[in-house]
């Protein structure tokens, strides 16, 4: 059986970090989704789905992403239940993110010297400078030269 989800979306709001008794880090935030159709007034649709995050990778999104940024996410549906306070019982589905790719740059990289925005699996890289390149991580793809050269 399989449970796997992708999405490509903006986040709708600040992430909210929370920790648990045994210390481990708890980040949730909303992705807005793009409905791939539109409706008869001509208006395309979205869909708000909850993410959560755990422990190290709930760190990384508390640290970096921010309301508007443009995330890919990979996950698995889940779906639970609890009592609300007004004794009602209370049902919510949402994603649980294994990976997050962050596919814009955004302004929220907290200020730590020389420190680069995750990778697709929530790794951060330290650099040592911006303009060194390890050849190795080019393998399969040609210098385009400057991107001012470039034609959009």
């Amino acid at each position: 059986m399989l449970n796997k989800v992708i999405l490509v979306g903006r986040l709708t709001r600040d992430p909210e970090t929370r920790y648990l008794p045994s210390g481990v880090s708890v980040t949730n935030f909303t992705v807005a989704v793009d409905r791939n159709f539109t409706s008869q007034d001509g208006q395309r649709g979205a869909d708000f789905i909850p993410i959560v995050t755990w422990r190290k990778l709930a760190e990384l999104c508390a640290n970096y992403l921010a309301k508007g940024r443009l995330v890919a996410i990979s996950g698995r549906l889940q779906m639970r239940s609890y009592d609300g306070q007004d004794g009602q019982r209370r049902y919510v589905t949402e994603v649980v993110a294994d990976e997050v790719q962050f596919l814009d740059r955004g302004s929220s990289a907290p200020a730590q010297g020389n420190v680069a925005a995750p990778d697709a699996t929530g790794a951060v890289r330290e650099t040592a400078s911006t303009n060194e390149v390890d050849s190795s991580d080019m393998e399969g793809f040609y210098d385009l030269g400057s991107e001012d050269e470039l034609p959009f």
